[in-house]
């Protein structure tokens, strides 16, 4: 129990194979833990684990897993709200990185249509290249709709990007939501947006948000235009969030001149408030 096994990189003498045991048992559990903390996460989870029931004990500690995220940026935010979150699924978080990142897939087109659920109208839906940049966004390029509502949509499950059920229901963490959204200079647009989120059945409505911004007219300066909303104390419960937004052009001309929609973005924000 407790020993690891790695081979010697030269090259040994020829029908021989040369091999290295480290029995790291007689180790105090501080000094294992310490040695623990510097093995990638997912391995930790899925291999080390498994090695022994000393080892499981150890890394379904926190101790591990504060080490670990003491050393990482991206995850600093996600310890100092620990203490406010006892029931932190260390291992998840560390495999997942739920916090922070994007939730939307492909938000920019940059695989096409992969992961949207798609409505065509008009023409349908076409990919571009944004003709102003959006800074921060994964790809310049953007989803362009027609002269009929095109419309599109995802449906992100929550337990399955990485969150659990105690800390949806009980801390109720921040829900940010972003669209970006323009039209070429020789035609105008429309646009619209609606975001739920949903209990586990996927048809209850816990809360939502819909925007319809004013429409942009023809001869415009093709500049993009943000919607964004937060999602606070929104209540028990809540298990996917639901993103749709749709466009078309004012002229109904026969292409693709409506609405530029591009950098989709849904995030969760980890709190060191209290809920």
């Amino acid at each position: 129990m407790g020993q690891a096994k790695s081979r010697i990189s030269s090259d040994p003498p020829r029908g021989k194979e040369i091999q290295c045991l480290v029995d790291l048992n007689p180790l105090p559990d501080e000094v294992l833990v310490l040695i623990l903390s510097w093995v990638r996460a997912r391995t930790l989870v899925t291999r080390c684990r498994l090695v022994c029931r000393r080892w499981k004990r150890l890394i379904d500690t926190p101790t591990v897993w504060k080490l670990q995220w003491e050393r990482d940026p991206s995850l600093r935010a996600a310890l100092k709200a620990a203490s406010r979150h006892p029931q932190m699924e260390w291992g998840r978080v560390s495999v997942l990185r739920p916090f922070g990142r994007n939730l939307i897939k492909n938000p920019c087109g940059k695989e096409e249509f992969q992961h949207w659920n798609i409505q065509p109208g008009g023409d349908g839906w076409c990919v571009e290249e944004n003709k102003h940049p959006v800074e921060g966004a994964e790809a310049q390029t953007c989803f362009v709709s027609s002269y009929y509502w095109c419309i599109k949509s995802q449906l992100i499950d929550l337990l399955k990007e990485g969150f659990w059920e105690d800390l949806l229901d009980n801390y109720q963490p921040e829900i940010l939501i972003s669209d970006w959204w323009g039209p070429r200079e020789d035609c105008g647009c429309v646009y619209e947006i609606h975001v739920s989120l949903l209990a586990g059945d996927r048809r209850s409505v816990i809360a939502d948000f819909k925007a319809s911004p004013d429409p942009i007219p023809q001869w415009n300066d093709t500049r993009y235009q943000q919607v964004a909303h937060s999602f606070r104390r929104y209540g028990p419960g809540v298990r996917y969030v639901h993103f749709q937004h749709k466009g078309k052009d004012t002229q109904f001309w026969a292409g693709h001149y409506g609405a530029r929609v591009t950098n989709s973005t849904v995030r969760v924000k980890v709190s060191s408030e209290p809920p």
